[in-house]
């Protein structure tokens, strides 16, 4: 067994994967580690044997090279595996590894689907802060992802903020932009988090009264809603702790119309569910 100990990038895995497959090395024979991670207890070592003379070639195609970087991103014990299996069997001259209805390649193209997912979530989701330090960059913002989408996703925010500022901050790393350039970090630094996690909105406030009041029970679909919002995320959104009042009440009965509460009980015309018919 060939204990292959990096620092768990694309970029790192990359070539190794090629000093393997040159010489040779079978899916099975080869254990992933991540940094510090432990390694299997009974596992023994071997040495990485020499590739043949001439090298083995090695072609690989230029979109599977894309695909296995964004599945890469996909957090899960066997990413590493999965992709070296892939890339072994198109070496070998099995091109179904990477289509959708082989095994591999379907469990391929659904991690792809759920890294693109979340990067969609962060950028619809993710909530900036202005801060008060003059230190400090201009905005700020904390977000929990799923998997590792924080550098790929985040140039999405350089685009649309101009000169200003930003820092986003996540369990495992982070993004700041100073106006210029990107700076990334990983893990996150603990002043940064320190920052992102305490950063207040002052407009939070004035923010939850509006969502409160356009909020319409009679539209309410609790299942595509947390299919589009998961509740995960609801703990860091400013209206986060309004979601789950405001679905109770909708529950309770409020569904018979269309307003939230505070809206219906003004003057003027009451808007009803519509009936089924009409």
């Amino acid at each position: 067994m060939h204990q292959v100990r990096f620092d768990g990038r694309f970029d790192e895995w990359r070539p190794l994967a090629r000093d393997l497959l040159a010489a040779g090395v079978e899916p099975h024979q080869v254990e992933w580690l991540n940094g510090d991670a432990p390694s299997s207890l009974f596992t023994q070592c071997a040495d990485l044997p020499e590739p043949g003379n001439p090298p083995r070639p090695i072609r690989i195609p230029k979109q599977l090279l894309a695909e296995l970087e964004m599945a890469a991103r996909f957090r899960s014990d066997d990413r590493w595996a999965l992709l070296y299996r892939i890339l072994w069997r198109v070496v070998e001259g099995e091109r179904t590894a990477c289509l959708v209805g082989d095994v591999d390649g379907s469990e391929l193209h659904l991690r792809i689907k759920a890294v693109r997912r979340e990067a969609h979530h962060l950028h619809a989701f993710l909530r900036f802060s202005p801060s008060e330090a003059s230190d400090a960059p201009d905005y700020l913002a904390w977000f929990e992802p799923a998997h590792d989408i924080l550098l790929s996703a985040a140039p999405h925010f350089a685009e649309r903020m101009g000169l200003h500022s930003w820092l986003i901050a996540t369990p495992d790393d982070a993004v700041l932009w100073d106006g210029r350039a990107m700076h990334y970090a990983s893990p996150c630094p603990p002043a940064w988090r320190q920052l992102a996690q305490g950063a207040q909105d002052p407009g939070a406030e004035l923010w939850k009264t509006y969502y409160e009041s356009t909020f319409n029970p009679a539209r309410l679909n609790r299942q595509v809603m947390q299919s589009n919002l998961p509740v995960r995320f609801w703990k860091n959104l400013p209206e986060g702790p309004l979601i789950g009042q405001l679905m109770s009440r909708a529950r309770a009965g409020a569904q018979q119309n269309g307003q939230a509460e505070r809206v219906a009980q003004r003057p003027g015309k009451r808007i009803g569910m519509a009936h089924q018919g009409n």
